[in-house]
């Protein structure tokens, strides 16, 4: 039970850092690498089908908030 504490606990950060920020977590600030490390490691256990049922879709409507804040090329 405590890991899915603390996995909900991360998916917290991760959804309020999105949401107030308005942006996805940078690889290149240290201070937002582990929740992008988060991301990374809970999408391939997704595509493994390797996740637990419960999360699933959770992290599916974290994926879905992300793309919203995809990153756009400015130069078009």
């Amino acid at each position: 039970m405590i890991q899915d504490a603390k996995w909900l606990a991360k998916y917290n950060e991760v959804k309020n850092f999105i949401e107030t920020n308005k942006r996805n977590p940078s690889k290149h600030r240290i201070e937002e690498h582990l929740m992008l490390n988060f991301i990374k490691h809970n999408r391939k256990l997704l595509n493994k089908g390797e996740m637990k049922d419960d999360r699933v879709e959770k992290f599916n409507e974290l994926l879905a908030m992300m793309e919203e804040y995809k990153r756009v090329n400015q130069w078009r």
